[in-house]
Order: structure tokens, then C-alpha cells, then sequence
């Protein structure tokens, strides 16, 4: 009777011979450098590879029997170091013959020049000093076209390619025909009539062939970014109450005539919903389901909303973990009403299972390290499982910008009680060098030399430093952050800085600044941040000869210098050090910090300065922003409410340079320091200033109160694609400084000057306008057009404003 062992369908020669079965293997009594034995198993064939580790696939795995020998065999050809295996019956043993497979000598890449060699390196499987496998080097082939298809090159071919060396070594080249670009020529929606073709493909990442297509990628047909687009499609439907709405087909035909894509993809909307009634009910006892009830994100009669309810899901569970009840579990339930076209929520509270996490594994992170993926959770090893946790974690690592992937995935752990969570990383660059420039109407041409890393040493924390310089000003400043001080989510930082700002033609001195500051971050929930800060500066200011109090003329007796600077100005001449700390509240739940199309940004700020130095006053600001989609997802409105108070305590007035400025950050249309309180100096009967060399300007000195709003809407542009990154802007702004506190007069050889305030009113400043926005490759650039509709009578006005900063 004979017995076949192998039993492997597999291409190239394989061959396993039958042996006779019987009981105790016999071991043949020969022995040399190609003819090995030990323990019944002889090799034979090898050259490279050492016998035993070929004998050590058929012992230590019990009884030599067709089981064993059959694993063996699949384990040898899985190692790839083997063209073919030949098992045998010797005597009471078994001999296996071996033929080894030729080692790749080099992996190389001919005709590509839209990929570089690294990045295809990256993607095969053939090594240099690696086993030659024809099936490895097919799948290769395969992989790299997959590559330039996800580029948009559906025309590419590649071919393998040996060069036979010596000793058994053979070269590999991948020989390249990239082709042309396979671009998307149009992408087409049909089923859609709440939301035009333009406003959909808005939402995709995915664009359509144009002008730019030199310059971007994303107009390349990639099936895994389309599938990936459709999901965003569905997102923006459910949440605008399209409960019902499903992608019904999206398909993609070549034209081989143009070489380009049309994708077309047809939807189901369904009607649109809002929320009915909205409620809490709880199966588990000593649950307050009224404290649940104020988590609830959205409201009876608005519109139904996926993400709304989201929202209100993670709110109840992570309130339900915080008060002690681990595996409690929050079910949205929907009602739908179709004759009121309404979906009532009621949202169940319920005993999930007891499941326990194993054990938390960071799988594929070379440079961040584990504790900083680690501390992103909210759970640990030996805590309740808790989806809500697990993805909100998932949210954070990819917010961190430190990885290209992060997944996260569970497995069985090693009782039916408990799961191992899986978290995979792939770590990417997190070094910045950028050189940059821009414009503004008061600093002239700036520029920036900067060196920043984001994920410093693979500890999460972020450093940078940075050089200005330009017309006007100079400096530079260095700043470090480390996300978790003394491991809690408290971020603290340290910041120095050193500036130097000259002369302008909106003031009429030389200002130097140095100093530095601690400053501290403490995330109360996702949205609501409390901040507290310390910092101390000295600035110096200088006012140029020309404007001094006194001048000496060719007798040497002094005078005053009627084209003198302010007394305010030339009281605060010198060195003042200042030291203050301050207290934020911020509440932020923009969609985008970027690009914001939908949220509120709120910041509350108090400052006490006065702990130590030469300065001491209380300041107040606040600034709050207010973005939503009016029209449609296009047409982006803006609202922006901001105020200030300040005043000095102690004997000593307010220095002019504490005062808030007004300008175009309040108003638009006006210069910096354009409106508010200023000096107006000595007038004629005429009420011209009275000049002998020219001053640059009547000095302005600032309020100590202002408050003002601003109304925007933003839109694209119509016939230029959005990859331009260019938007318009129309804006209404109003506006006031006043109540200024400094000096009144001061005294200089015996002569008393004083501050001849002006435009210290409550005057209401507003224009209105329309602006330019490009969002360029090289940073945000943005013109300001502005007309003023009331001003005070020496205000300064500036009808275009031009500002920004590029990175090349």
C-alpha cells in the first residue's frame, strides 16, 4: 500500500513523491555536506539554507506521520526560499530534496517618472536579498499598477524583468509604461432635486477635470476615494433630514477616445424630516433621566439631523460613565410620522453586556511613541468596554495629525468576558521648514524663516521657532507645547519672543519688545476649554529726535518743538516692564478652524497686570463668532460680536501703549489706529496742525472700551473652480473706541504741554465693503475693499486693505 503526503495544488514543478507507509522510520547511516541526517529526516538540495532549519519543519511536532509531513511541506514553499520540495521514503526515514529558490540581488524600477522609486520600494513584496518568487513578483507587478490607477493612469503596464548574476543571484527590474493621466471628465447625479449637482460635488473630494488639473490629483478616478465620497454624500443628506436617502448606483465609464472618466451616480433622496417629539427612557435603576434630558443636542421641529444625534449619544454615555454606571449602554430609537414628516427620538438607556478590554495593543507606531497613542483613550486595560470611548479615541489619534492611518479593531480575548482592542497606526512626517512672506498695510513686506515639529522626539509635544523680518519689523520667537503636562489633559507651553517694530507711517516711534510666557490648557469637555496664562515684557520705546519735546537750534537755547510727538508718547519714552496673568474661557464647536462653514467660537479673556513691573490695569475681551449656511451649503454666513474694557488701578494712569487700538480688526475701511481718541496737537485759527518739518500723522492713543460687530456672507465665485480656493466676501462692520485714560499734560523745563484729545466719543465708526479670499497653496491672502459710512472728524480712513502670507 502506498501513501501520497503531499497534497499542494501549486504551479512550477511541484513533485511529491510517494513513500511506503509503516511503523519506525528508519535512519540511514550516511552523512556529507549535501546529504544530511538527524532524528529520520535527511535534506538534500540545500546550499544556502541550513538543514536544519529544513529538518525542523518535520521534527518537534510529534509523531513523523502524513499529518506532520503534509504541514511540513506547506511550510517550507510558504517560507518562499523554495521552487520545489520532493519528500521520500530512506530506510525507516524520510528524505526531503530541496530546490532552492535564486535570491534577488537588486529590485529595480525603469520608465517611472510620476512615482519615485521609494514609494513603489514601499509597495512590492521583493526584496533585495530576498527569495526570487515568480507568484510574489506577478502580485508586485499587479500592486504597482494599482498604484499609478489610484494616480489616474489607467493605461500603465509593467513588466518583470531578470538579469541572471553569479552564485545564484538575479536582478529584478520592473519595466514602466506609466501613460497618460486617466482624468474625470465630468461627475453626474440624477435623483437629486433638494440639492443641485454643484452642491454635491462640493461634498466629494473626488473633482472634475479642469484648467488646474496640472496642478492637482484629485481629478483622477480612484474607486476607494469615490466609495469614500459617497459616504460623505449620505452624511450630508442624513443630516439635513434625509433619513431615507440611499446611493442607489454609482458607476464610472472610460471614454477611450478623451481618455476620461464620466461617473455618474444616482441617488434616492426620500423626503425630509425634522425631529418629532425627543425623550429619554432608562431601563436601569437610579438613572436621572432629567439630568440625561439636558444632553439631548437637538430640539422638537428642527431639522432631523444623523449628526445631531450622534452628539447627544456620546454626551448621555460619557455623563452615564462619569456617575459610575460602566455598561450602560444609550439606544437611539426612531418613530417615524409620515403624515407630519417627522422622526421622534427617544433615546434608551439599557444594561449592555459585561465585557471587560484585555488588553489595549499599538500596533505599527516606529516613531510615536505608545504612551502617546495610550493616553488618547479615555479606558484602559481592565475597564468596561465602551464603543462610545473606543471611537471617540479613534476621533482624537486622527485629530492629532501625527499618523496617515489610524484604525481600531477588537478580537476576542481569552474569555467570552473579554476583548482585545487593536489600535493600528502608521506614523508620517510631522517636521515643518517653511519660508514665508506677505504684506500688510502697517508692517510692509514680512517675512518668516520657521523650523516646527509637531510630534517632537515621538512624544506628542510641539516645538517652534521662527525669524521675521521686513520693512518695518523684525524679530523672532520660540514656542513649546506639551500636550499632557505631568500626564493629565492639562496642555502647558512656554513662549519667548523678541520684536522690534520701527517707525510708520501710523506711528511716530521706534518700539522694542522682549519677553516671555507660561501659559496652560485645560479641555473641560470636547468643546469648552479653560486657559490660564502669565506673561512678562519689556517694551522699549524711542521717539525719534525730530519729534522729541525740545530741540536745541545753532544758539543752544531750547525750544519747543512744534512737530513734536504726543505728550502721551513722549511720557512713555523708556523701558516698561509689565507682568500680568489672565484667565480664558473658550467654547468652540466649529466644523472646520480652517475654513469654518458651520459653528460658534466664543473666547473670554480676563488679564491683572501689575504683579510686579511698571503696569497696572485690568483688562476684559471678549470675541464671539458665528458661522451657518444660508441659502444653501455655498453661501456661508458670518456674525462676530467683540468688546473690551481695561482700567488702571493705583496712582499711576493708563500708558498710551495699554490702550485698545482702533482700526480695521473692528472696522474695516479705517488705517490701524485709524479711529478713536487721538492727540491732535497744536492748531492754527483754522484748526490745521501747525507744522514745520511734518509730522507723520496726529498720534493716536487709544480707549479704554470698545465693542463692535461684524455681518458676512461668503460665496464662490462664479465659473472659477473651487480647487482655486478662491471666494468673495460682502461685509457690513460697526464699531467704537473711546475713553481714553493716559496723561492730560506733561511738564519739560519748565514747559507744560498738553494732550489735545479728539474723537473721544461713543461715535458709532461703520463701512461696509466686499473682499477677495484665495486660500492658495501658498496661505490665505485676503483684499478688502471698504467704504466708511461714519467716521469722526479725524479719522483716518483706507479704502483697500491688502493682507496674508505665503509658504514656499
Amino acid at each position: 500500500m502506498v501513501r501520497v503526503f503531499g497534497r499542494l495544488a501549486l504551479a512550477s514543478s511541484v513533485a511529491v513523491s510517494a513513500i511506503t507507509a509503516g511503523a519506525g522510520f528508519g535512519v540511514p547511516g550516511a552523512s556529507s555536506s549535501a546529504y544530511a541526517q538527524s532524528g529520520g529526516v535527511t535534506v538534500r538540495g540545500n546550499k544556502r539554507v541550513d538543514a536544519e532549519t529544513v529538518r525542523s519543519y518535520f521534527t518537534g511536532r510529534g509523531a513523523l506521520n502524513q499529518a506532520t509531513v503534509d504541514e511540513g511541506i506547506r511550510g517550507l514553499y510558504a517560507t518562499g526560499l523554495f521552487s520545489d520540495v520532493r519528500v521520500s521514503r530512506a530506510g525507516g526515514g524520510i528524505v526531503v530534496t530541496v530546490t532552492e529558490n535564486e535570491v534577488l540581488n537588486r529590485v529595480a524600477f525603469e520608465g517611472n517618472k510620476k512615482i519615485k522609486d521609494a514609494v513603489l520600494a514601499a509597495e512590492v513584496q521583493s526584496k533585495p536579498r530576498g527569495p526570487y518568487n515568480p507568484a510574489i513578483i506577478q502580485a508586485d507587478a499587479q500592486r504597482i499598477q494599482d498604484v499609478y490607477r489610484r494616480s489616474g493612469r489607467y493605461e500603465v503596464s509593467v513588466e518583470p524583468k531578470t538579469i541572471s548574476q553569479p552564485s545564484g543571484r538575479v536582478d529584478l527590474v520592473f519595466e514602466i509604461n506609466e501613460g497618460e493621466k486617466t482624468k474625470i471628465g465630468s461627475i453626474n447625479f440624477e435623483g437629486n432635486t433638494a440639492f443641485d449637482g454643484g452642491t454635491l460635488r462640493d461634498q466629494m473630494t473626488t473633482t472634475e477635470s479642469n484648467w488646474l488639473s496640472w496642478i492637482k490629483t484629485s481629478d483622477v478616478y480612484d474607486p476607494d476615494r469615490v466609495n469614500a465620497d459617497l459616504e460623505l454624500i449620505r452624511k450630508f443628506y442624513l443630516n439635513h433630514g434625509y433619513a431615507d436617502f440611499r446611493v442607489v448606483s454609482a458607476n464610472a465609464s472610460l471614454d477611450r477616445a478623451t481618455n476620461a472618466f464620466t461617473l455618474n451616480i444616482v441617488v434616492e433622496e426620500g423626503q425630509k424630516y425634522k425631529f418629532g417629539a425627543v425623550d429619554v427612557e432608562s431601563s436601569v435603576p437610579d438613572v436621572d433621566v432629567t439630568t440625561l434630558r439636558g444632553k439631548i443636542q437637538s430640539s422638537s421641529g428642527s431639522t432631523y439631523s444623523a449628526d445631531d444625534i450622534d452628539k447627544s449619544v456620546e454626551a448621555m454615555s460619557l455623563d452615564l460613565a462619569s456617575r459610575g454606571y460602566a455598561f450602560a449602554q444609550v439606544r437611539p430609537r426612531g418613530d417615524r410620522n409620515m403624515s407630519d414628516s417627522s422622526i421622534g427620538v427617544t433615546y434608551v438607556v439599557e444594561e449592555g453586556a459585561r465585557v471587560y478590554i484585555e488588553r489595549i495593543n499599538i500596533r505599527g507606531n516606529t516613531r510615536t511613541r505608545d504612551y502617546v497613542i495610550r493616553r488618547e483613550f479615555d479606558l484602559g486595560e481592565g475597564d468596561a468596554y465602551n464603543q462610545i470611548f473606543i471611537d471617540r479615541a479613534e476621533r482624537r489619534l486622527k485629530a492629532l495629525g501625527f499618523f496617515k492611518n489610524v484604525k481600531i479593531g477588537t478580537e476576542p480575548g481569552s474569555s467570552p468576558d473579554r476583548v482585545i482592542v487593536n489600535v493600528d497606526v502608521e506614523d508620517q512626517a510631522t517636521g515643518e521648514f517653511s519660508v514665508a512672506g506677505g504684506y500688510s498695510s502697517q508692517d510692509g513686506i514680512i517675512g518668516e524663516v520657521a523650523l516646527g515639529e509637531r510630534n517632537f522626539l515621538g512624544r506628542g509635544q510641539y516645538a517652534r521657532i521662527a525669524a521675521q523680518f521686513g520693512q518695518n519689523i523684525s524679530g523672532f520667537d520660540f514656542s513649546f507645547t506639551e500636550p499632557y503636562f505631568l500626564g493629565s489633559r492639562v496642555s502647558a507651553g512656554i513662549d519667548l519672543y523678541a520684536k522690534k517694530r520701527d517707525e510708520t507711517d501710523y506711528t511716530s516711534y521706534t518700539l522694542n519688545t522682549y519677553g516671555g510666557g507660561l501659559r496652560f490648557g485645560l479641555p473641560v469637555t470636547e468643546e469648552f476649554t479653560v486657559g490660564a496664562r502669565y506673561q512678562i515684557y519689556q517694551q522699549d520705546l524711542k521717539v525719534p529726535d525730530r519729534y522729541s519735546l525740545t530741540v536745541e537750534n545753532k544758539n543752544g537755547i531750547d525750544r519747543l518743538n512744534r512737530d513734536r510727538a504726543s505728550a502721551a508718547i513722549l511720557e512713555a519714552e523708556g523701558k516698561t516692564l509689565t507682568s500680568l496673568a489672565g484667565l480664558s474661557l473658550i467654547y468652540n464647536t466649529l466644523d472646520n478652524p480652517q475654513v469654518p462653514t458651520k459653528g460658534f467660537y466664543a473666547e473670554l479673556k480676563g488679564d491683572v497686570a501689575g504683579l510686579g513691573g511698571d503696569a497696572q490695569y485690568l483688562r476684559g475681551t471678549f470675541d464671539g463668532r458665528y458661522y451657518h449656511p444660508i441659502f444653501n451649503e455655498n453661501f456661508i454666513g458670518m456674525l462676530r460680536t467683540q468688546a473690551g474694557h481695561m482700567k488702571a488701578y493705583g496712582s499711576d494712569d493708563l500708558a498710551v501703549l495699554d490702550h485698545f487700538p482702533g482700526g480695521p480688526d473692528l472696522v474695516r475701511g479705517f488705517e490701524p489706529q485709524g479711529f478713536g481718541p487721538r492727540d491732535v496737537g497744536v492748531r492754527n485759527a483754522a484748526g490745521q496742525r501747525v507744522l514745520r518739518n511734518g509730522s507723520p500723522n496726529d498720534d493716536p492713543l487709544g480707549g479704554t472700551t470698545y465693542f463692535g460687530g461684524s455681518a458676512e456672507v461668503q460665496f464662490p465665485i462664479f465659473g472659477i473652480p473651487k480647487e482655486i480656493g478662491l471666494k468673495g466676501a460682502v461685509f457690513a462692520d460697526a464699531g467704537t473706541v473711546f475713553n481714553y485714560e493716559g496723561i492730560k499734560s506733561l511738564t519739560s523745563n519748565g514747559k507744560t504741554v498738553l494732550v489735545n484729545v479728539e474723537g473721544d466719543d461713543k461715535k458709532l465708526r461703520s463701512s461696509v465693503g466686499a473682499s477677495l479670499m484665495w486660500n492658495s497653496p501658498l496661505g490665505p491672502i485676503r483684499f478688502d475693499f471698504a467704504k466708511v459710512l461714519s467716521k469722526s472728524k479725524y479719522d483716518e480712513t483706507q479704502f483697500f486693505r491688502f493682507s496674508g502670507g505665503t509658504r514656499f
